[in-house]
C-alpha cells in the first residue's frame, strides 16, 4: 500500500498517466505528472515519480529516468506501483534479474496483482526460471479459472519441466471446459488437441496418444499431422500391417516424401536386399514419374542391380534437364565402387550422345534432344571436380558452355570448379559472367557477393548486394539491419584475411548482437502463442532458443573473433604515430619525401571517403528523425557505436574472447575445435587446470588430432617448466600428463606421435612443428618432415598445403627457410597447377578485372587455364 494517499482530484489525474501510458501518449502524460507534481503537498509523491521517470524512459531520457523512479521508491518503499515500474525500467535495460526482484517486491505489497504476476511469469520463462514459472502461473490460474491463457501456461510450465503426465492431465481438464461441436472447424481447438496428443507421446504414453488421435481426428484441422503421427505411433506400438497401410496412404498424397518411405520400410520389415527392393519396385509401377523412389534404393544396392538402378533413374533426370541430380548422389560418393559404375555410365552416356543422340547404342527408342548431352557434361563437370580431376572438369564444363553460352548454372559449376583448385580471383570472375546473365536473380547476386568477398573484393561485394537492398540507404547498414549473417561472417574472414583486425571484429560483433536480438525477440511470443494457441510451434521455439549458439553462423563469427583476439594479445597494434616515426628514421631525404606526398594523397583520399560517408550518415540520420516524428516517441536509448579500432585496441583481448568461448563450451561441446581454442586462451592466460580441462574433452573427441598434439605438448613442456604452481596443482598436473602422453618427456612423446602417424602429412607437419618448438636446432630434420608430397602420403590437399608454406615462411619450421620454402612452392604448383598460393612470385592476375555490373574486362577468360 503506498503511504501518501491522492485526494480524488489526483487520484483521476494519476489514473489518466496509467492510461496515457498505456496507450503511449507519452507527453501527455507528463503534464499530467506535472500537474501533481506542482502541488507542494505532493512533491515527492513516489509513484508520480515513478510514472514520470517511465514515461521519460520512453521518450528515451535513461539517466533522468532512473533518477526519478529511485528518488519516488525512497519516498514510498511500500508501494507495489513504484516497485514494479522499476522492475520495467530494468526490464527495459534487459536486466531481467533485478526485474524479477523488483517484481516479487512489489508482490509483497500487492500479492494478488495480475497484472505484475503476468510480467513476473514473462521474465521466469525468459529467463528459463521453470520452477519460478509454475508457482506464478499457479498463482494465476487461481486468480483467473476461467482465462485460458491461465491453464495453458500452467500446463506448459509442467511440459517444459518434463512432467508430461501432470501436463496432459492439466490440458485434458482444460479441454473438458471448452464446448465445441464435432463437425464445427476450430483452428485453435485443433492446435489444443495436437499439442496435448504432443505431451502424451513425450510421456511415452503411445497407446493412449493413438486412441486420443482417433477420437478427435475428425476435430483436427491439419489432416497430413494426423496421418504422419499416427503412422509413428503404429510403428511404435508394433502394428506393422495398419501402419504400412497409414504410410501407403501417405505415398498417395506425396510420393517425392523420403520419410514415407523409411516409414513403409519400417512397417514391412524386409529381411533382404531382394525384398527391399521389391517395395520400391511397386511403388514404380504407381508413380512411373517418381524419383525418390528410384533414388533411395541407391543407397543399399550394390554391383549391377545398383548399375540397373541408377541408369535408370539418371536416364529419367538427364531427358527431363535436372540440374540437382549430381547433389542427389553426392552421398553415394563415400563408396569408391559406386563412383567408379556412376563414372564409367555418365562417361558412356556422353559418348553415346555424341555419337548417335541416344545413350546406348543398342537403344531402339527416339534420339535425344541436344539438351540431354548438356546435362550429361554439367553432371561430368560436378563428378570430376568432386574426386579431385579439375583439368577434366574443366574441359566438360567448357564444353558444355561452347554449345550454350547463356545457361546460368555452367558458369556456376565453372566457379565452384576453380574455387576447388584454389583461384578463388578466377572463380569470383566467372560467378561474376554467371550474374550477368540475370541480374534480377538475387540467389545469384548472393552467390557472387559471397564469391567476390572470398576474394577480398570488400567494395565490389557491398555494391553487388545494394542491388537488392533498400534505396538510399548504405548497403553494409541494411544487410546489418535486415540480420544478413552470411555477408557478414563472410566479410570478416574477408578482413581478417587482409589483417583489418578492427572491421573484422565490428562484423563479429555484429553477428553476436543479431542472436541477443534473437533471444530477446521471444519476449514477444510467450503472450501471443498463449492468445492464439500455437503450442506445438511456442515449445519448439523455446527448445531453439535454448540452443540458438549451436548455430553455424555464432559458431564461424566467434571462432573468428576468438583467433583475432589471440593475434591482437600476441602482437598488440602499435600506435600509428609510433610505427612512422621508427618507419622515418631509416629514409634518405628523397625517399622521405616520397612517403610523405603518399601519406598526403592517403590523407586527401580518407578525407573524402569521410565526408562521402558522413553525408550519407547525416541523410540516414534525417531519414531517422523524420521516421520518429510521424511516430511520434521513440521507445529505448541507441546502441553503443562500435568503432572498429577502439576494438582492435582492446584493453585485454583474452577476456574478450572468453566471451565468445563460453556459448561455444556450452553447447559446441562435440567440436574438438571449441576446446582447442579453449586450451589457446587458457595457455596465454597460464590457467593449468583450465587448459587441462579443455584437452581431456578434446581427447574424447579426436585423441590423434594434428592440433591437439601440438595443444599436448606444448602443456606438457608448460608444466615441466612452470616453477610457481601450487603443490597439490603440480601434483595432478603431473599425473594427468602421465596419463595423457604416457612418456618421460615431451621430445619422446612427439617421436612416438610422429612414427604413430608417418603416413599422414596433416600429423606430420603437427609433429615438425612442435620439433621445432622443443629444439629450435632440429629445423632442417622438421624442414624435410613437412615438405614431403608423396602420393603414398594421406591428408594432401591445397589448405594443408598452404599451411606449410605459410610456416616455412613465417618461421614455425625454423628461421631462414626461404630456399626450402620455394622449393616447397614449385612441387605445390606441379600438383596444383591452378591455385593462386603456388604462383611465382612475379605472377599477376591481369586477364582481367571485376566490376560491380556483372561485366568482365577485355581479356580472354581462359588464358589462366590454357597457361597451365
Amino acid at each position: 500500500m503506498p503511504t501518501i494517499t491522492l485526494p480524488p482530484k489526483e487520484n483521476a489525474l494519476f489514473k489518466r498517466i496509467l492510461r496515457c501510458y498505456e496507450h503511449k501518449q507519452y507527453r501527455n502524460g507528463l503534464k499530467f505528472c506535472k500537474q501533481i507534481l506542482n502541488n507542494p503537498k505532493f512533491a515527492e509523491h513516489g509513484e508520480t515519480l515513478a510514472m514520470k521517470g517511465l514515461t521519460l524512459n520512453c521518450l528515451g531520457k535513461k539517466e533522468d529516468a532512473y533518477e526519478l523512479v529511485r528518488r519516488g521508491l525512497r519516498n514510498d518503499l511500500k508501494s507495489h506501483v513504484c516497485w514494479h515500474v522499476y522492475g520495467l525500467l530494468q526490464r527495459s535495460d534487459k536486466k531481467y534479474d533485478e526485474a524479477i526482484k523488483c517484481y516479487r517486491n512489489a508482490l509483497k505489497w500487492d500479492k494478488d496483482n495480475l497484472q505484475i504476476l503476468r510480467d513476473l511469469s514473462l521474465l521466469q520463462i525468459q529467463m528459463r526460471d521453470l520452477e519460478g514459472y509454475r508457482e506464478t502461473r499457479y498463482q494465476l490460474l487461481q486468480l483467473r479459472p476461467a482465462q485460458r491463457a491461465s491453464w495453458i501456461g500452467y500446463a506448459v510450465a509442467y511440459h517444459l519441466l518434463e512432467d508430461f503426465e501432470m501436463a496432459a492431465k492439466i490440458v485434458e481438464e482444460f479441454r473438458k471446459t471448452q464446448q465445441t461441436s464435432p463437425d464445427k472447424v476450430d483452428y485453435e481447438y485443433s492446435e489444443l488437441l495436437l499439442y496435448q496428443n504432443q505431451v502424451l507421446r513425450e510421456a511415452g504414453l503411445h497407446k493412449e496418444a493413438l486412441e486420443h488421435l482417433n477420437n478427435y481426428e475428425k476435430q483436427i484441422c491439419d489432416k497430413l499431422a494426423v496421418e504422419e503421427t499416427r503412422g509413428e505411433l503404429l510403428l511404435k506400438l508394433e502394428r506393422p500391417d495398419e501402419a504400412s497401410e497409414v504410410y501407403r496412404s501417405l505415398q498417395e498424397r506425396n510420393p517425392e516424401n523420403w520419410a514415407y518411405y523409411q516409414g513403409l520400410e519400417k512397417a514391412l520389415k524386409p529381411g533382404s536386399v531382394e525384398a527391399r527392393q521389391k517395395i520400391y519396385e511397386d511403388s514404380w509401377v504407381k508413380f512411373p514419374k517418381g524419383l525418390v523412389l528410384r533414388r533411395l534404393p541407391l543407397n543399399f544396392l550394390t554391383g549391377e542391380k545398383f548399375g540397373e538402378c541408377l541408369d535408370s533413374y539418371l536416364r529419367m533426370n538427364f531427358s527431363k534437364g535436372c540440374p540437382p541430380v549430381f547433389t542427389t548422389l553426392k552421398s553415394l560418393y563415400t563408396d569408391r565402387e559406386k563412383v567408379a559404375i556412376i563414372e564409367e555410365l555418365v562417361v558412356g552416356y556422353e559418348s553415346c550422345l555424341k555419337a548417335c543422340r541416344m545413350f546406348s547404342e543398342n537403344d531402339d527408342g527416339k534420339e535425344e534432344p541436344p539438351t540431354t548431352l548438356l546435362w550429361v557434361q554439367y553432371f561430368l563437370a560436378q563428378h570430376f571436380d568432386f574426386i579431385d580431376q579439375p583439368g577434366l572438369a574443366l574441359d566438360y564444363i567448357n564444353t558444355a558452355i561452347d554449345s550454350t553460352p547463356t545457361l546460368i548454372e555452367l558458369f556456376l559449376i565453372k566457379a565452384k570448379i576453380y574455387k576447388h583448385t584454389g583461384n578463388i580471383k578466377e572463380a569470383a570472375r566467372w560467378m561474376d559472367e554467371a550474374q550477368a546473365l540475370d541480374t534480377a536473380d538475387r540467389f545469384i547476386n548472393s552467390k557472387c557477393a559471397k564469391y567476390m568477398l572470398k576474394a577480398g573484393l570488400i567494395k565490389e561485394a557491398e555494391e553487388m548486394c545494394s542491388k537488392f537492398t533498400r534505396e538510399g540507404a548504405s548497403a553494409v547498414d541494411n544487410l546489418n539491419e535486415m540480420q544478413c549473417m552470411w555477408f557478414q561472417t563472410e566479410c570478416a574472414l574477408a578482413y581478417k584475411a587482409m589483417n583489418k583486425f578492427g572491421e573484422a571484429l565490428k562484423k563479429c560483433h555484429e553477428i553476436e548482437r543479431h542472436f541477443v536480438e534473437i533471444t530477446d525477440d521471444q519476449f514477444d511470443f510467450h503472450t501471443y502463442c498463449m492468445r492464439k494457441m500455437t503450442l506445438r510451434s511456442y515449445v519448439d521455439l523455446l527448445k531453439l532458443e535454448d540452443v540458438l549458439r549451436q548455430h553455424p553462423f555464432y559458431y564461424k563469427a566467434a571462432r573468428t573473433a576468438i583467433q583475432i583476439y589471440l593475434v591482437l594479445h600476441d602482437k598488440p597494434l602499435a600506435d600509428d604515430n609510433k610505427e612512422s616515426q621508427a618507419d622515418t628514421e631509416n629514409l634518405t631525404d628523397k625517399e622521405l619525401k616520397k612517403q610523405r606526398n603518399k601519406q598526403r594523397r592517403a590523407q586527401k583520399k580518407a578525407q573524402l571517403e569521410e565526408e562521402k560517408k558522413n553525408a550519407e550518415k547525416e541523410k540516414q540520420l534525417k531519414n531517422q528523425k523524420k521516421k520518429k516524428e510521424d511516430d511520434d516517441e521513440e521507445i529505448g536509448g541507441p546502441k553503443e557505436e562500435l568503432v572498429p579500432d577502439k576494438l582492435a585496441k582492446a584493453e585485454n583481448p583474452l577476456e574478450e574472447a572468453v566471451k565468445f568461448l563460453i556459448p561455444l563450451k556450452n553447447l559446441v561441446r562435440n567440436k574438438i575445435e571449441t576446446h582447442l581454442l579453449a586450451f589457446e586462451i587458457y595457455f596465454r592466460k597460464e590457467k593449468y587446470l583450465l587448459m587441462l580441462q579443455a584437452i581431456k574433452r578434446a581427447v574424447t573427441i579426436e585423441p590423434s588430432n594434428p592440433w591437439l598434439h601440438q595443444c599436448l605438448v606444448r602443456f606438457f613442456k608448460g608444466v615441466r617448466e612452470s616453477a610457481d604452481l601450487a603443490e597439490a596443482v603440480r601434483e595432478v598436473l603431473k599425473q594427468e600428463v602421465s596419463r595423457l602422453c604416457g612418456e618421460s618427456n615431451p621430445q619422446s612423446f612427439n617421436k612416438n606421435y610422429l612414427s604413430q602417424h608417418s603416413s599422414s602429412i596433416p600429423h606430420r607437419v603437427a609433429a615438425a612443428k612442435m620439433m621445432v618448438h622443443l629444439e629450435p636446432l632440429s629445423d632442417q630434420m622438421a624442414c624435410e618432415i613437412a615438405t614431403a608430397l608423396d602420393e603414398s602420403l594421406s591428408g594432401r590437399s591445397i589448405q594443408i598445403c598452404t599451411q606449410v608454406l605459410e610456416a616455412l615462411r613465417d618461421g614455425q619450421l625454423g628461421e631462414g627457410q626461404q630456399k626450402a620454402a620455394e622449393a616447397y612452392r614449385v612441387a605445390c604448383h606441379k600438383i596444383y597447377p591452378y591455385s593462386l598460393a603456388f604462383m611465382p612470385p612475379g605472377y599477376q592476375d591481369n586477364n582481367a578485372t571485376i566490376s560491380a555490373n556483372g561485366d568482365l574486362s577485355a581479356g580472354e577468360h581462359d588464358d589462366v587455364a590454357n597457361e597451365m
